[in-house]
């Protein structure tokens, strides 16, 4: 048993480092820009704990938001926000506030649990835009892996609040403006049941359409960028192509971004170039 609480431990330390990797490119030497960080917000409570993210605001800020999910194989680690900062400066450096959303964490809790934090955190997010400089229909989400899976939740299976809610979170709509996700799984039917590697999927069959991003794509949804590895083994590069097809078809904003070569997690130069249609998309659809 120990020794199974070790593995999840590494695999968790593994699939969160993989959903960051393409951000490790972003750190800048050049970068002077001050970042004012208003720590461990919390957004909720659950099973006795806090749910929280960080605020990240540049000294000037253009108006908009990007949420980025913490999140890799559903596993979710707190970094300091001064050390996570220099990850995002290519997006700080724009204007854009960065809020690092953190989620309950596999292996105790499991994919639509994570799917429901989320999309907490964007309502909090909204409720409280005033307060952080920021317009609550100029958010954007990104991540990697099942972090991208999460930023296509939020993005194509949102909702506008329950009315009826005593909590003002709920009552807020879960909108977002602009979507880019990294090797995202879309389609998890057939993925759930006993997993050693990902916990997280440890869930009841009946539950996988509810969590899967393809089935929930409709007219109304925002922009999205899908940025993929051909050579990607884990998450393959069907599961990009399969949504861009879908949203093709009701004519929405998609593009998809492929890596000749890349497989699960982007270096060096292909890193580079990720960084950069990341900012440019997100200029493009929030910055105006």
């Amino acid at each position: 048993m120990q020794k199974k609480k070790s593995l999840i431990r590494l695999i968790s330390s593994i699939c969160v480092a993989l959903s960051m990797l393409y951000a490790v490119s972003a750190i800048s030497d050049n970068h002077q820009g001050s970042v004012d960080i208003e720590q461990d917000v919390v957004y909720g409570h659950k099973a006795g704990m806090a749910l929280t993210y960080d605020v990240l605001t540049p000294a000037d800020q253009n108006g908009a938001a990007i949420l980025y999910m913490v999140s890799g194989g559903w596993f979710s680690n707190w970094y300091p926000p001064e050390q996570f900062a220099p990850f995002v400066s290519y997006l700080l450096d724009e204007g854009f506030v960065v809020i690092p959303v953190r989620h309950g964490s596999a292996p105790r809790f499991k994919v639509p649990e994570a799917v429901q934090d989320v999309r907490r955190a964007v309502r909090h997010v909204r409720l409280n835009a005033e307060s952080y400089g920021i317009d609550p229909e100029r958010l954007g989400v990104t991540g990697g892996s099942a972090g991208g899976h999460l930023s296509l939740m939020l993005a194509l299976a949102s909702d506008t609040g329950n009315a009826e809610s005593e909590d003002p979170v709920e009552r807020t709509t879960n909108r977002i403006a602009a979507v880019v996700a990294l090797f995202p799984p879309t389609d998890l039917r057939g993925m759930s049941g006993e997993s050693e590697r990902f916990p997280a999927l440890e869930f009841d069959a009946d539950r996988e359409s509810s969590v899967s991003p393809i089935l929930h794509v409709s007219e109304d949804d925002p922009p999205v960028l899908l940025i993929h590895g051909d050579q990607d083994q884990l998450v393959p590069i069907e599961h990009s192509h399969k949504l861009k097809a879908a949203m093709n078809e009701l004519s929405l904003n998609v593009e998809l971004l492929t890596i000749e070569g890349a497989a699960h997690g982007f270096r060096g130069d292909d890193r580079t170039r990720v960084m950069e249609a990341t900012k440019e998309f997100f200029v493009a659809q929030l910055a105006n």
